[in-house]
């Protein structure tokens, strides 16, 4: 424990990533709260955490990473695919892409039409709006002042705007800004850069927190149970170097642990499906058939082109002395190479089975990527990764054991609807499509994946099913919804149904997907519930 060994706090937050940090933040300006904030990682010291380039090594650092597996996925080959999801200060949002995209308003109008009341659009937009930071300014959709600093890339590789030029070729708009008016189109994605360095929850919200006097963190800490008494959450047990430990919650206990390991501690503390927590030897305390159910992610393919043009980013000793110069730049300004997020440019399109909202994503990178960068790629080349972001598949998070060390059971059921199939497919023709224009030409790339031989529906298909992935969006697990939901695990002010002084603040709550990345929802998500927070505890 960090500067204070009292065990007792008004509000205790389980998990310091892109929610946790801000709930921290928020509830922290009060200064007659004592806020504990728990994170099962460590520091991020990590300084490719921070240079935002070093995003392609990440996933190799398995001390800042949960190195979740899931199940084998009949709808992909029965392959176990890789789930990276951040365990350090900042979670997840210290080691994404750093994209800021926030969705489209149908996706919250549509939250309430679910049950989710008070979550449309009109209700939510302040609170995006309140944690942002915008470089451009303040307007209609945009804030200033916010903690999360939102900035233009510093540097833009050539090819990705080739990619952005392309809209004119294939007849899709070009969007300045996905989160102002016009979301449709290709564009070069703002990110969450502050001087030219990752601004990720921790850095934008717990630094805020950290010079408070009633705020205490534990790192390295694992939550192994929620305590509930009389139906009431009262505290919780964790354990830090193998000693246990007991820390009592006289307001609320916060969970803020992911689509993951929060749908995970509930089960653990007996809050879930009856039957699954007597099949672990867990004694039920509520009864919620909903937690751990209606996992959503979304699905990534890559249109791997390799080339001979030296524009692209890639691992070769021809390109070492530029190299040096960026790390020279960058070292000086916080700028050129090093402050690219790599996946620069991107897009939204309607595929052919799209109604009235662009259902496919694409982040263009100029570099090869292999195995989400745990894998070398030697040589020049550019993918375009497509994902489906409405997907109707869904899955579940289940327990393996009773045992707080062991990893959840993670069943996301990829492409087991066949719409899912079909936009996947879409996605792709669209996609290549793109990389074919004009501009690209100058390139002289050649499609390795899929590959030119690989046409038909049914060889699409056959590609997603061999080589599609995640691209690190689950969502849904404990989702919000009205009370005549039986399936849903807290209410419409994030309290967990039928147990008091206990919330779930994180992406489970989302009672479907949105159209884009996942980050900026879910820290508006603890924007929001602060602010319950504060109204009911005044």
């Amino acid at each position: 424990m960090s500067s204070t060994n009292v065990s007792s706090f008004d509000f205790i937050i389980v998990g310091a990533g892109s929610a946790g940090c801000a709930l921290a933040a928020r509830l922290t300006e009060n200064s007659h709260y004592r806020v504990c904030l728990i994170e099962a990682g460590g520091q991020d010291c990590n300084p490719m955490i921070h240079i935002p380039f070093g995003l392609s090594l990440l996933s190799r650092f398995k001390n800042i990473n949960w190195n979740f597996n899931t199940t084998a996925q009949a709808g992909l080959n029965n392959r176990a695919l890789f789930w990276p999801r951040g365990k350090t200060l900042g979670g997840s949002s210290a080691i994404n892409a750093m994209c800021y995209v926030r969705g489209v308003p149908k996706d919250y109008d549509r939250w309430q039409q679910e049950g989710a009341l008070g979550w449309d659009w009109d209700a939510v937009l302040p609170y995006f709006k309140k944690s942002e930071d915008q470089q451009r300014g303040a307007d209609a959709y945009h804030g200033t002042g916010g903690p999360l600093c939102v900035d233009d890339l510093r540097f833009v590789n050539p090819m990705s705007q080739t990619f952005v030029d392309a809209a004119h070729d294939v007849g899709v708009p070009i969007s300045e800004d996905f989160n102002g008016a016009q979301h449709e189109g290709l564009g070069i994605y703002q990110v969450t850069h502050k001087d030219g360095q990752r601004c990720s929850s921790a850095k934008g919200y717990l630094a805020l927190a950290q010079t408070r006097d009633n705020f205490t963190l534990i790192t390295q800490a694992l939550v192994e149970k929620i305590i509930i008494k009389d139906s009431r959450a009262t505290g919780l047990t964790l354990r830090i170097n193998d000693k246990l430990h007991v820390l009592n919650a006289t307001k609320e206990v916060l969970l803020c642990a992911g689509a993951i390991n929060s749908p995970q501690l509930l089960m653990l503390s007996g809050i879930g499906p009856k039957q699954h927590l007597e099949d672990k030897g867990i004694e039920v305390l509520k009864d919620l058939p909903g937690v751990g159910q209606n996992l959503q992610d979304h699905l990534d393919a890559i249109i791997q082109y390799r080339c001979q043009s030296t524009h692209s980013y890639a691992i070769s000793l021809s390109k070492l002395p530029r190299y040096v110069k960026a790390a020279l730049r960058y070292w000086r300004k916080r700028s050129d190479i090093f402050s690219s997020n790599i996946a620069e440019a991107g897009g939204f399109v309607k595929s052919q089975f799209a109604s009235s909202l662009p259902d496919i994503q694409y982040h263009f990178l100029p570099a090869i990527l292999q195995d989400h960068g745990r894998q070398t790629a030697f040589g020049y080349g550019f993918g375009l990764h497509v994902c489906n972001v409405y997907p109707k598949s869904r899955g579940e998070i289940t327990l393996a054991s009773s045992d707080p060390a062991a990893p959840a059971v993670i069943d996301p059921c990829y492409l087991s609807h066949p719409d899912d199939q079909n936009v996947m497919i879409d996605g792709i023709r669209q996609g290549r499509e793109i990389l074919q224009s004009r501009g690209f030409h100058d390139y002289q790339g050649k499609e390795v994946k899929p590959g030119v031989a690989m046409q038909s529906d049914e060889q699409l298909l056959a590609f997603l099913k061999a080589n599609a992935e995640t691209i690190y969006h689950p969502v849904g697990t404990c989702k919000m919804g009205a009370d005549t939901d039986d399936m849903a695990v807290v209410d419409n002010v994030l309290n967990v149904r039928g147990v008091a002084g206990l919330r779930v603040v994180d992406a489970s709550v989302m009672p479907s997907i949105i159209g884009g990345n996942t980050n900026a929802p879910t820290i508006m998500i603890a924007e929001r519930a602060a602010d319950f927070i504060k109204q009911h505890h005044r």
